[in-house]
């Protein structure tokens, strides 16, 4: 059986159709255990951490430090940090004011949120990098209070704590560990906004606690849709392998107008496979839920890329960038791979999944602060704008707020 499915453009379908989510299975497994860590606190969340998280400590609350890793981790962070903070002050927004008309003064001021959580994977693989990609946004937007957790507080999750000056780390894994953040318990501060990647559970408490509590999104399986009429094989296959290693419900797609540059990707997979310490978990990923896929032009496969809203988009022709609604995050030409941006390119990596690139792009600094307008009037400007306001008022059927324009008048 081949690696991977090669189809035509007609079987996109296929491809837009996404394996659906274990979601409400996942709620109801879910929901027992946010209402006892709602009720009991620290003793439900050790109950649980004991159960899934092989917590055998005492307290949940541990201490970062940089012992255990090597130099070169540290100046790996250092580099990837550097350029996260970069790009993170560029999303900022900046506080602003225009003067309108005269006397009419309106402008908005920019406030972090109190309290954020950041929920680190440590299942398969455990993620130091999304440490980096939740905890700097926040750094940068000045949020006070900045919290982490881990069910699996390795030497490089701890040393990257450290190296951030993140004291609020916390040993557990699961829904309760999202549950103890959107609550708050006596070890656990309650925070304002969860955001980091996790299993299905995971993903099903973040989905249940919203309203409670600010979360990035409801996260689904990894994903990424390359674009190429041509290039080298052996970088697309190393790509779509990047992403098919992280779980088997992954997908990776290729997009070509080339039946050769297909033939060749295909023959690559089946050959990286051979020497690939993640195989298995890729292989199952590549058969089940990712295809190259042969289109008729580049302009049709901009259109099906936009109507998959692609977590990763690699996009091997910059010149189609104008042609692109609807992505997570692009990566520009041949050069630019998706796992650069994984680590210290700068961009974050905690990306909308499942087709929610239609409607945000990936964390950042702008998801950690409040925009709040501000305006001021002169009397001239009221008197102005008074017969606008009152008209509108009273075709709303509220007389009070007329009523609050003309006594001032």
């Amino acid at each position: 059986m081949a690696t991977i499915r090669i189809l035509k453009a007609v079987d996109a379908g296929k491809l837009l159709t996404r394996r659906a989510a274990r979601m409400t299975e996942a709620e109801e497994t879910v929901r027992p255990i946010l209402e006892a860590v709602r009720k009991r606190g620290d003793a439900a969340v050790i109950e649980y951490a004991r159960k899934f998280d092989g917590f055998s400590g005492k307290s949940l609350r541990i201490t970062p430090t940089e012992d255990g890793v090597s130099p070169k981790f540290k100046n790996a962070v250092r580099t990837a940090a550097r350029n996260i903070r970069q790009f993170a002050k560029l999303q900022l927004p900046k506080p602003a004011s225009k003067l309108l008309a005269p006397g009419l003064k309106v402008g908005q001021i920019v406030r972090p949120i109190p309290a954020m959580g950041a929920y680190i994977p440590a299942g398969r693989y455990p993620l130091p990098s999304t440490l980096l990609m939740t905890v700097i946004p926040a750094q940068v937007a000045g949020v006070p209070e900045i919290c982490v957790t881990t069910p699996k507080p390795v030497p490089e999750i701890l040393a990257t704590a450290a190296m951030l000056d993140v004291r609020n780390v916390f040993q557990i894994g699961g829904a309760h560990a999202i549950a103890a953040f959107a609550y708050g318990t006596r070890t656990v501060p309650k925070v304002d906004r969860i955001v980091g990647p996790g299993n299905i559970y995971v993903a099903a408490a973040k989905k249940m606690l919203a309203g409670e509590v600010g979360i990035d999104f409801v996260a689904g399986p990894t994903e990424i849709l390359i674009i190429a009429a041509e290039g080298n094989p052996r970088w697309i296959a190393a790509d779509m392998l990047a992403q098919a290693e992280h779980d088997t419900d992954a997908s990776a797609i290729l997009l070509t107008t080339s039946k050769a540059l297909a033939a060749a990707v295909e023959a690559e997979l089946d050959w990286q496979l051979t020497s690939l310490p993640t195989a298995p978990t890729a292989k199952a990923a590549l058969k089940k839920n990712s295809a190259i896929l042969i289109v008729d032009s580049l302009e049709q496969a901009c259109e099906i890329s936009n109507e998959f809203a692609p977590e990763h988009l690699s996009l091997h022709h910059p010149e189609l960038l104008p042609q692109i609604e609807n992505a997570g995050g692009i990566f520009l030409g041949s050069i630019s791979p998706e796992a650069a941006g994984d680590y210290a390119a700068g961009p974050n990596h905690v990306l909308p999944t499942s087709g929610a690139a239609r409607l945000r792009g990936g964390l950042s600094s702008a998801d950690f602060v409040k925009v709040i307008a501000t305006q001021e009037l002169s009397r001239k400007a009221l008197g102005k704008l008074a017969p606008s306001i009152t008209t509108l008022a009273r075709a709303e059927g509220l007389e009070a707020h007329a009523r609050s324009i003309e006594v001032r008048q």
